[in-house]
């Protein structure tokens, strides 16, 4: 009896060794990656939900961990938002060749008034198309601060 070929249309993510973990606890936010997230603007938002835990500033010191590497950062506080500096979040996203799709889980690991540290779980591979487009529709616009 032959048995059918699973539908190339189901959705995969590629797992590798030990960049997977179970979350702490600790807080954390995680994010699907959209187009404004990896070109051309480069932007990445801290949630609001974090606010209470993280230390208020113009530029507070931040590191991202992922595997055996780590890029240093910082993130701006305006009146709404929490924005990481387009610059340093472009090296990562290309270091890591991120792509819209990806998915990332960021775990704060530890915060003070002096450098915030989080360690990022990414998840790589297709999303839905009817997922993308509900995250799409918001994440596209870019954030313009007043």
């Amino acid at each position: 009896m032959a048995h059918s070929a699973q539908s190339s249309a189901t959705p995969s993510i590629e797992l590798h060794g030990d960049e997977f973990w179970p979350l702490s606890g600790k807080p954390y936010f995680d994010v699907i990656l959209t187009k404004s997230h990896v070109k051309p603007i480069y932007q990445m938002e801290i949630p609001p939900k974090l606010d209470s835990v993280l230390p208020a500033g113009n530029s507070v010191p931040m590191v991202l961990s992922f595997g055996e590497k780590s890029w240093e950062m910082t993130f701006s506080e305006t009146k709404r938002l929490k924005l990481v500096d387009r610059h340093s979040w472009k090296s990562f996203v290309d270091d890591n060749s991120l792509k819209a799709g990806d998915g990332c889980v960021f775990e704060l690991i530890s915060c003070d008034s002096t450098k915030v540290l989080f360690k990022v779980q990414i998840l790589r591979g297709d999303i839905p198309a009817e997922l993308m487009e509900k995250y799409s529709n918001e994440a596209e616009k870019p954030i313009v601060i007043q």
